[in-house]
């Protein structure tokens, strides 16, 4: 009886060391520098510069990421529902970590080496890892990159309010085809604002979040119906449906109306003859902040002469 109370007490106290240790090399910087507050409110997102007519008709777009952010204001409060009722149903109620989920992890992926463990991060957990990457950590990798993530997300609960958070994620995370940002996701696949998204429209956006190839609207429309659906089931689990709205917006057939500007089409020879001249006149007005312009991160808006 006395050598199996040794081995419990010896194996306790290895679950209370070995996650102990790894969260303090993690804090340490062992594994990597630590964004710091500074950091975090110096952060911006790489946005798109958009092309318009004269008449202020999109014609094309520069970018790296093909981004354009929006605010709090501009997001209808059933987008926000639908988000945290699928990816977060704490998320108003936590500080940026879901203990239970970490523990999850820690035990799946490192005691028993089970990678199908991910998932489970808290929005805030997400936008950190959409913000900074993960690391190719030659041990534990998973478990380490969440750890990693665990300690950013309570920094940016310090920094930024809820709504701030939300916001910022909206406007980091990938909706597929190389867009990122809800505004952007809006004007793919349903060639609108945000704030005129619809109740349905918005949970097609957020099922994107899961697996944004799997439930592209336009490539597997059966799975992103399926998928908008199991968001609304959701808001109306937490109380942000009714059950008859639910039911009758779940029997709504899926209408995209698909747009895509970038800089190839009919207007590519005028979009290269924009640039040109763009990069020219910024160049001439000098720099911002002591960095020069960037036409494909700066989210410029460029309005030319065609009509």
């Amino acid at each position: 009886m006395k050598k199996y109370l040794k081995i419990i007490i010896i194996v306790s106290a290895l679950l209370i060391f070995i996650p102990s240790f790894f969260l303090m090399s993690v804090y340490a910087g062992v594994s990597g520098r630590l964004p710091t507050k500074n950091d975090l409110l110096r952060y911006k997102n790489e946005t798109a510069s958009i092309v318009l007519s004269l008449e202020g008709e999109p014609v094309g777009k520069f970018f790296t990421e093909n981004r354009t952010n929006t605010t709090y204001e501009q997001i209808p409060q059933y987008l926000v529902n639908a988000l945290v009722a699928t990816e977060d149903a704490r998320f108003f109620e936590h500080s940026g970590i879901d203990s239970r989920s970490l523990l999850r992890v820690f035990f799946k992926s490192l005691l028993f080496n089970d990678h199908s463990s991910g998932g489970g991060s808290t929005i805030t957990q997400q936008l950190a890892k959409n913000m900074y990457g993960r690391k190719d950590y030659l041990i534990f990798p998973l478990f380490l990159n969440k750890l990693r993530e665990a300690i950013i997300a309570r920094r940016i609960e310090k920094v930024f309010t809820k709504e701030e958070i939300i916001t910022l994620y909206l406007n980091t995370v990938s909706f597929g085809e190389n867009i990122y940002g809800i505004e952007t996701a809006a004007q793919r696949y349903f060639n609108k604002t945000t704030r005129d998204l619809k109740i349905e429209e918005s949970a097609v956006l957020i099922g994107l979040l899961k697996a944004n190839t799997y439930f592209n609207p336009r490539l597997n429309p059966g799975n992103a119906m399926n998928r908008r659906n199991i968001v609304l089931r959701q808001m109306e689990k937490y109380g942000y449906l009714g059950a008859a709205d639910t039911d009758s917006l779940c029997r709504l057939p899926l209408k995209l109306d698909y747009t895509k500007y970038d800089i190839r089409g009919p207007a590519d020879y005028f979009l290269v003859k924009v640039r040109k001249e763009a990069e020219r006149i910024l160049r001439e007005a000098g720099s911002r902040k002591g960095k020069p312009w960037d036409i494909e991160k700066d989210g410029l808006i460029i309005v030319t002469t065609l009509s």
